[in-house]
């Protein structure tokens, strides 16, 4: 018996977008191989799915299903829908960077008179000059390689040694476009002894619907430099929204990041921390805020490649209706990080008994001189509690209401910038509105 093989091609899962990526921009040659590099190794493999073990709770092939059209570049019509947008999500005393549709917006944005020490540019520049330091993310995982092939601009943020910049840098990420993808990416370096406040801001303008977010970040905190970073996912209850991130972190550093999603239908934020100085302090908070069919998915890695070192996590969800809720921490300690303090922790309230949470906690230690721990804890809101505030007139949302406040309260006050820990008590508020 003669035995033929047949070549079955795989479908151009984000041909239309990768084409269109080509046509729009100009690269030096090594730029635009790494692109077309990037799209073969995201090719091969196509959404990730769950038999992937780090998307086994997030199958984008069942979720997702497609890659969008890319996002066309921003005309007027486009840029005034965004400016309202923009002004609903306004921040006081920051300075704002607008990109929509995954292009910077200079006319939205307040880039004049920066700070002495600070430097802003566009990735598209960034890349046009050939800049390769902008692709040194891992395109092993399929989403980061798809943003390596997708991206069409973002934001290159330097603060030289030594800066202390008092005004937060606030990059505004406006979907405009309705069933299109859009894929940006940040670099944020900070030189040695500085010292930054970033946000990001996820939200659509009007009309935006379906959209596909591709969002990717390379941060360095340089040796005793001082990071802190907010995100806030407020995007179209029927986008979606993957982002990454890529973060080193020098000797005596300290980086504080904390991300809240209550909006997207699904979302997932993906970040590998590394941990390359001694005695560095590293500290991550979340809260995820879900009802309905919102699938909001947290994978952390916590590399500690060094001695000395702290490390704190700390996640927290409340989940109602159908929604799902996903935790995935990985705290890694080689052999030479001896001395190392790194603590998980993970609890959320079930508000349904359709809700779901998946929480999955780990420790690779190869060091013997280390302080480690994890924990995990799902529950449902304390009767008791809830039999107390009823009983002094209080209506059951409102009461359950400020248990779920309290609740959430304990992280988001690991935020040191006043002004900030209040704008994500306004989100969670919102979310807790809406609810009742």
């Amino acid at each position: 018996m003669n035995v033929a093989l047949a070549k079955i091609d795989k479908p151009e899962i984000a041909g239309e977008a990768f084409a269109a990526v080509r046509a729009r921009v100009q690269e030096p040659v090594k730029i635009a191989a790494a692109r077309t590099l990037a799209y073969d190794a995201f090719q091969r493999v196509g959404l990730p799915h769950r038999r992937i073990e780090d998307w086994k709770y997030t199958d984008l092939r069942a979720l997702m299903k497609v890659v969008a059209p890319l996002a066309p570049a921003p005309d007027a019509a486009t840029l005034t829908r965004a400016e309202a947008a923009a002004k609903l999500h306004a921040i006081d005393g920051v300075r704002r960077i607008v990109l929509v549709d995954g292009v910077l917006a200079p006319s939205l944005s307040d880039l004049s008179a920066l700070e002495q020490g600070v430097s802003i540019r566009s990735l598209r520049d960034a890349l046009a000059g050939g800049d390769e330091s902008l692709l040194s993310l891992d395109t092993a995982n399929p989403m980061v390689a798809l943003n390596t092939a997708l991206m069409t601009d973002g934001v290159v943020i330097e603060v030289a040694a030594g800066a202390a910049i008092a005004r937060p840098l606030h990059i505004l990420h406006i979907a405009a476009s309705a069933a299109a993808t859009s894929a940006t990416r940040t670099a944020v370096t900070l030189g040695e002894g500085a010292s930054a406040t970033l946000v990001e801001s996820y939200v659509a303008a009007e009309g935006a619907t379906g959209y596909q977010v591709n969002d990717a970040a390379i941060v360095s905190v340089g040796d005793s430099a001082r990071l802190e970073h907010v995100r806030i996912v407020e995007d179209a209850r029927d986008a979606f929204n993957v982002s990454s991130a890529a973060v080193s972190v020098g000797t005596h550093a300290k980086y504080n990041v904390f991300g809240i999603a209550t909006g997207g239908l699904v979302s997932r934020f993906q970040a590998v921390v590394t941990i390359a100085g001694q005695h560095a302090e590293v500290i991550t908070n979340g809260v995820n805020l879900l009802n309905g069919n919102q699938h909001a998915d947290t994978t952390l890695t916590m590399n500690h490649d060094v001695p000395g070192c702290v490390s704190r996590e700390g996640f927290r969800a409340v989940v109602d209706d159908r929604g799902h809720s996903v935790f995935q921490g990985r705290i890694n300690v080689r052999q030479p990080a001896q001395q190392t303090d790194a603590k998980m922790m993970t609890r959320a309230l079930l508000l349904s008994d359709d809700a779901e949470v998946d929480n999955k906690p780990e420790l690779e230690i190869f060091a013997d001189d280390v302080t480690c721990g994890h924990g995990a804890a799902i529950g449902a809101l304390d009767e008791q509690l809830l039999f107390y505030l009823r009983a002094r007139g209080l209506p059951e949302k409102q009461a359950e209401a400020m248990l779920i406040q309290a609740f959430v309260g304990e992280a988001i006050e690991a935020i040191a910038d006043d002004n900030l820990r209040e704008l994500v008590s306004g989100a969670a508020a919102r979310w807790l509105e809406a609810r009742s």
